[in-house]
């Protein structure tokens, strides 16, 4: 069976860095025991960066700058990195959610997974799932039973 290729939205991780409890947090775990693969650009992995090292994450996650940057390290052993040969701007109604439709489109993606699947409504013209965290892990559970 392959494994599912999969972009997470930056509201997953900033889901996972403030509580351990859910969803988001599971995919995680998911992610770090292989049980599919996640896909991130250059572009993406700065989002990401910039997004969870914004003072209002930090703090809520009882998190710190190094802290994060050891996070993002560790990360980016479990993703397959995607180069952006195609930008296919404009598509969503937030210039910040293009670069991951983009790396899910680039990366051959099964599935985006967000906490905001109405931002990504037209993603199904190009015949990309757009599914919740908990939705995803359900299906994984699924898969392996």
């Amino acid at each position: 069976m392959n494994k599912y290729r999969i972009v997470l939205d930056t509201n997953i991780l900033v889901a996972a860095s403030r509580s351990r409890n859910g969803a988001s947090f599971a995919l995680l775990q998911a992610l770090r025991n292989n049980q599919f693969v996640a896909l991130a650009s250059v572009p993406l992995m700065l989002e990401y960066e910039a997004v969870l090292k914004r003072p209002e994450h930090l703090q809520v996650g009882n998190r710190n700058i190094p802290m994060t940057d050891a996070f993002l390290d560790a990360l980016s052993l479990f993703i397959e990195p995607v180069h952006l040969h195609y930008l296919w701007r404009p598509q969503l109604r937030d210039a910040a959610d293009e670069m991951v439709l983009e790396t899910a489109l680039n990366g051959r993606a099964n599935a985006l997974v967000t906490t905001n699947i109405n931002d990504f409504k037209p993603a199904s013209h190009f015949g990309l799932s757009v599914l919740l965290p908990s939705v995803f892990l359900r299906q994984l559970q699924e898969d392996l039973n």
